[in-house]
């Protein structure tokens, strides 16, 4: 009886698919296909190769060039730990059985050098990693970090602290300020003083670099500890960072926005070529009757063969009216920007923005390269502040009704930007009411959760009540989804 030949089975793919599965988790899509694509590739490079590894599983799963930053770290993660070089054993000095004599030269053991890592003293180290540094020792530095790291971190199994506060530590032992001016003070010696500014700039660019992939070293070398303490799946969760298409609008730091920034450009490329694709291949129009017949004269008609008119598509008229107050304001902002940088897929579009005085800011964006300018003018200029500066969206819609309510009609669609929140002034939801009538479609687009809808002095549902679509939009993914219902 022949034995059936199986492949045994790979311990890699089983990490692979978690590793895929956390990717879904933090939001990065990833296709059966891609997934397939990435176990392929695995298979004809060793995981030893830890940089070709990485760049292999990046080019099948990555799409977006946003998602890198995320990739890198979930991949660090769950890969911290595989490969001989990168175990993690406290018995074994991360330097192995090289010594080293006082310029960071290996020596061979037992000739008068400094013994491992665990033999040296504070200031030995010192020494070591100075040399490490002006010479640009890849190998040497990773040695130090791990040494550094076991020496003066101080962690602990099980301790329930960060990894940044193990870093601190370590860094702070280092004293990497005082060896940076001893590398400095080494370039100007070699140089002989005759240094020109210039030169000297590039000097401190590439020692900073140099300290800089030290520092690197020192926290992959904190995240490995801690995933063999806690695991890959809680590391995971604990560094695991939002998106740029989900980080919301109104709790944003100053670096998410930086990152929602360079997100919008490619999303406003790609909404753009979807709208005009789906206005294209939008629903037949009516039957053709006479075209119909006659078309199916040659054949007597049977089967029959409909022909239908075809529908010249119309770009509908966009009215958009922001409240730009407060925490609302960076929602507005992404939002405009993104309704200008597709402008070509409507007709018109106007803008309208308001606190509790309502401004047209439509001619601040005509003619304008740069879109982040004409933002910036709406909040420095419109004039918006008609008493105190508290939202007061009753008065604002009176102000639009009286002076700009005329001009909207079928072709117009009207997106209303804020939280809905009035401060307990009168709602004067008749204006919203009679917009609706008069419009092609009315959306109402509200940054809060909608667990805090019609909490406090929110009234958005009174409002909703007279709209085609109220959507809570708190991030980019939420926005992208919203604009279909535009066409």
């Amino acid at each position: 009886m022949t034995a059936v030949n199986q492949e045994a089975p790979n311990p890699l793919f089983d990490l692979l698919e978690g590793f895929v599965q956390e990717l879904r988790s933090a939001g990065i899509p990833v296709s059966l296909s891609e997934n397939i694509d990435a176990a392929e590739a695995v298979r004809h490079i060793p995981i030893e190769d830890r940089l070709a590894f990485k760049y292999a599983l990046a080019a099948t799963l990555i799409k977006n060039d946003a998602h890198w930053k995320t990739f890198e770290t979930l991949f660090d993660v769950y890969f911290s730990l595989r490969g001989q070089e990168y175990s993690l054993d406290d018995s074994d000095d991360p330097f192995g059985d090289v010594d080293f004599d006082e310029d960071g030269s290996e020596q061979p053991p037992g000739e008068g050098g400094q013994g491992g890592g665990d033999g040296m003293s504070p200031e030995e180290l010192a020494e070591l990693l100075y040399q490490a540094l002006l010479k640009g020792d890849d190998t040497l530095m990773r040695a130090i970090a791990r040494q550094s790291v076991k020496r003066f971190a101080g962690m602990e199994p099980g301790r329930p602290v960060g990894g940044t506060y193990y870093l601190y530590r370590t860094l702070r032992n280092l004293d990497l300020d005082g060896i940076m001016e001893r590398l400095m003070d080494q370039a100007r010696e070699q140089r002989n003083d005759d240094t020109s500014s210039l030169q000297e700039r590039l000097d401190r660019d590439e020692f900073d670099t140099r300290i800089e992939k030290l520092r690197k070293e020192i926290e992959a070398e904190i995240r490995r500890r801690l995933v063999a303490d806690r695991g890959a799946e809680a590391m995971a969760k604990t560094l695991r960072k939002p998106l740029p298409e989900d980080v919301d609008f109104m709790h944003a730091s100053r670096d998410e926005m930086v990152l929602l920034r360079r997100a919008i450009y490619p999303l406003t490329r790609k909404l753009a070529v979807r709208l005009a694709r789906k206005r294209r291949h939008k629903r037949k129009g009516p039957l053709d009757f006479r075209n119909t017949v006659r078309h199916s004269l040659s054949y007597g008609g049977v089967p029959a063969d409909p022909r239908f008119r075809h529908p010249k598509p119309a770009k509908p008229e966009i009215f958009v009216i922001a409240d730009i107050s407060g925490s609302v304001a960076a929602f507005a902002r992404f939002t405009l920007h993104l309704v200008y940088a597709i402008s070509g897929q409507f007709s018109r579009v106007r803008a309208f923005v308001f606190i509790d005085g309502l401004d047209e800011v439509t001619s601040y964006f005509e003619g304008v390269d740069d879109i982040a300018e004409a933002i910036h003018r709406v909040n420095t200029e419109a004039d918006v502040v008609w008493v105190d500066g508290h939202s007061d969206y009753g008065h604002a819609f009176e102000v639009f009704w009286d002076t700009y309510g005329k001009e909207v009609g079928p072709k117009t669609t009207v997106m209303i930007l804020g939280d809905a929140r009035n401060n307990y002034h009168a709602s004067q939801a008749w204006i919203i009411k009679e917009l609706q009538h008069r419009a092609r479609k009315l959306f109402w687009l509200n940054p809060e959760p909608k667990a805090y809808w019609n909490t406090g002095d929110s009234i958005v549902g009174e409002y909703g009540d007279h709209c085609d679509g109220v959507f809570e939009v708190r991030n980019l993914r939420q926005l992208e989804r919203f604009v279909d219902n535009l066409v």
